[in-house]
């Protein structure tokens, strides 16, 4: 999925949101501004918004010599989710499909985007969710490939929502699960320590992508995860970063998110705000 003009303005945005977390002096803050916006000259309208994302965040380390400025805000995140785990386990265990129900709560976890948005109720969110319907929905589809799988690759997206992530692997049980991890931080996306204090490496088996690419581009993630990717019998991807890049991919990929820009809201052919739980190329 290529860039389009109307991502321009998020790039700021974004930059201004991660330079307050560190920050709140106003000149470092327009150094960080104007380090972005002196990227826009080399940016291909041809390159996805993952990729640009990239540079973008690597322009901001650079800049700040934070490694991490989301790194508390993921932690705060994550442990407000955990506190939420027994709530949603029993809604999960009460429902007459709990596979499906946990996939709706999976998609409910992806409105904690702070790249979109800072301030996000999530047991209102949780529950306006549930009693939402899903604009695509191949639920069908996923649950025939799930009879006839053993092993699934599970891209995660970002850090808070993986809790809602292990509350689905968990009905995978009988599966061999792999969570696809950023190999670096970028955003707020999950990186190796972010899943383990979510509780993952408890249900799955983690694996990083070796990218600091906020989403998946398959050619800038390591060997192992190309492998994954190409041998997995089943890919569920997570989110608007990981649509973004994988999109195009010619393998069968189940997407779960949340359409928040109208950008993605475009090319999916769906309003800003559908869930969707879509097979690629269906």
């Amino acid at each position: 999925m290529k860039t389009y003009f109307e991502c321009f303005p998020c790039y700021i945005q974004q930059a201004l949101r991660a330079a307050r977390l560190f920050t709140d002096d106003p000149k470092v803050i327009k150094s960080v501004i104007d380090a972005v916006g002196s990227l826009f000259p080399e940016i291909s309208l041809d390159k996805t918004s993952a990729e640009i994302g990239e540079f973008i965040y690597g322009k901001i380390r650079e800049v700040s010599g934070v490694e991490d400025p989301y790194e508390d805000m993921k932690n705060k995140n994550t442990d407000e989710a955990l506190q939420l785990v027994p709530f949603c386990q029993n809604i999960i265990a009460d429902s007459a499909d709990p596979l499906f129900i946990a996939i709706k709560m999976a998609i409910a976890g992806n409105v904690i985007d702070f790249a979109i948005n800072h301030t996000v109720d999530i047991p209102a969110e949780i529950e306006a969710i549930l009693h939402k319907e899903l604009t695509i929905n191949d639920y069908d589809l996923l649950k025939k490939r799930l009879d006839t799988s053993e092993t699934i690759l599970y891209i995660g997206d970002n850090a808070g929502e993986s809790v809602f992530d292990r509350l689905l692997i968990e009905q995978l049980a009988g599966k061999k699960v792999y969570f696809g991890v950023r190999g670096r931080p970028v955003i707020n996306d999950v990186v190796e320590k972010d899943a383990k204090r979510a509780g993952i490496d408890k249900v799955a088996e983690l694996v990083s992508s070796g990218s600091a690419v906020p989403g998946t581009i398959i050619s800038k993630c390591s060997e192992e995860f190309n492998e994954l990717f190409r041998n997995a019998d089943i890919v569920i991807s997570k989110g608007q970063g990981n649509y973004e890049g994988l999109s195009d991919e010619e393998r069968e990929i189940f997407f779960l998110l949340r359409v928040k820009c109208e950008v993605i809201a475009g090319h999916i052919g769906v309003p800003v705000g559908s869930l969707v739980l879509m097979r690629s190329g269906n």
